[in-house]
């Protein structure tokens, strides 16, 4: 493993971060993750609304066409997140993490008002869907560059004995986000009618939206600095090339690219795709469907930091090996039973079942691939692999899922997401554990 950089000598200032209390910290992990909220808020709010909205954007066809057709355009943002993984790793690890996290949010505040306000199909016929893509794009930029540094961010102002337990807390906002997100879809679908919905009320999360990310604006301004970067910056550390993660740092790319693509589409498949799944496969409602997935997401919520504690106990790789392991066992039967369901209490078991299965992966998901690079290349280290894999294997997941059932071959799905676990696992088989070989020298 290639050399990090050196601890600051013993009285050194270390910056912001050195000597944080619990109380400080807490505020750090708050501060850094708010952004992370709105962020997953405005992503998901997307999948979670692509019910209501689709006809409006794309008119032709059956539900599961036009269903495919915004699946694609969620696949469009995704593929543009390795170019805000690159442009700001790079930023975040010459010029700070601080202003890195405060740009990602301002743009995807712009993304969702382009959402908010687009013109229909009906409107302006073919123009409408290339508005849509083009706010994806842009929302795919800013989530590309928010996950990497906002992982480096909260794995920084983590102390050593529990930096699993505080670097969790990215996935609880991001779930947070998410639930939100359905939250919202919940009362919508309880106050509006289904025409008014279809018609006009998909608008409002995403004006929701935008309204957030200016009040995190506000917060993020008022964030530290870590004090890895101070410490980097003052020892001279060179600046980050993207050439350094194919020639110095080949390996740690490797390792984060061959974790991401199977927890990204592990993620995505049962935490976003299910909630189609319900609707177009099982046979529920589509309030049921969401029902289901808010529970799941509580509960998937409240066992990130938990799980993160446990792999400051047992370490990163017993966790992953434990997810990645058990979805390419498990992926073929948890589908066909929950296909062949329509009791609402045993698919809600199912789903959650399958969220302890995912916490192996989303619970250490920042630490792992943070503590895998030094402070000097960090972020760009941690953006990049994973905005690619996130690209393939994340935006593809509910397009991939719903081509194989539109051609008749829903099985299909669940043989590539077990393939693509099993990679995962072999992967994490060939790594050393990074709590005992952790780059963060700082604590």
């Amino acid at each position: 493993m290639a050399e990090t950089v050196a601890a600051p000598a013993a009285g050194q200032s270390g910056g912001e971060g050195s000597g944080m209390s619990t109380r400080q910290r807490l505020r750090a992990i708050i501060g850094g993750s708010a952004g992370n909220l709105v962020e997953y808020y405005d992503w998901f709010a997307y999948s979670a609304f692509a019910l209501y909205f689709a006809p409006v954007f794309f008119p032709q066809g059956d539900q599961t066409a036009q269903l495919l057709q915004s699946a694609a355009v969620f696949a469009a943002g995704f593929f543009a997140r390795p170019i805000g993984g690159w442009l700001m790793g790079i930023l975040s690890d010459r010029y700070g993490r601080r202003d890195v996290l405060i740009g990602s949010v301002i743009l995807m505040c712009f993304g969702s008002l382009m959402i908010a306000l687009a013109p229909t199909y009906a409107q302006i016929g073919a123009a409408a869907p290339l508005i849509l893509v083009s706010a994806r794009i842009l929302q795919g930029i800013s989530m590309g560059g928010q996950y990497g540094v906002s992982a480096t961010y909260l794995s920084e102002v983590a102390d050593r004995n529990r930096r699993g337990f505080w670097s969790s807390f990215q996935v609880v906002t991001a779930v947070a986000g998410q639930l939100i997100a359905l939250a919202i879809l919940l009362i919508l679908q309880r106050t509006l009618s289904h025409e008014d919905l279809q018609n006009w009320g998909w608008r409002i999360p995403f004006f929701i939206g935008a309204a957030l990310a200016l009040f995190v604006f506000f917060i993020r301004r008022g964030l530290a600095e870590t004090e890895s970067y101070l410490n980097a910056k003052a020892q001279g550390a060179q600046a980050p090339r993207t050439m350094d993660l194919l020639t110095t740092y080949r390996r740690q790319s490797l390792i984060t690219i061959g974790i991401s693509i199977a927890g990204v589409l592990q993620f995505y498949a049962l935490a976003t795709y299910a909630q189609k799944y319900l609707v177009i496969t099982s046979g529920f409602s589509k309030a049921a469907a969401t029902e289901i997935m808010a529970i799941a997401l509580v509960f998937l919520m409240l066992i990130q930091a938990p799980m993160g504690a446990l792999s400051d106990r047992v370490g990163r790789r017993a966790l992953l090996l434990m997810s990645f392991g058990l979805t390419t066992l498990l992926a073929w039967p948890f589908y066909n039973l929950l296909g062949a369901t329509q009791d609402k209490g045993l698919a809600l078991l199912l789903v959650c079942a399958s969220m302890v299965v995912v916490s192996g992966y989303t619970a250490v998901a920042a630490i792992v691939k943070a503590e895998l690079f030094p402070a000097h290349i960090r972020a760009l280290g941690v953006s990049l692999p994973y905005a690619l894999a996130a690209s393939a294997f994340g935006g593809g997941a509910e397009y991939i899922a719903l081509w194989f059932k539109s051609v008749g071959v829903e099985s299909g799905f669940y043989i590539f997401l077990s393939a693509t676990c099993a990679v995962g696992f072999i992967t994490v088989l060939l790594t050393r554990e990074t709590k005992s070989n952790s780059t963060i020298v700082e604590d």
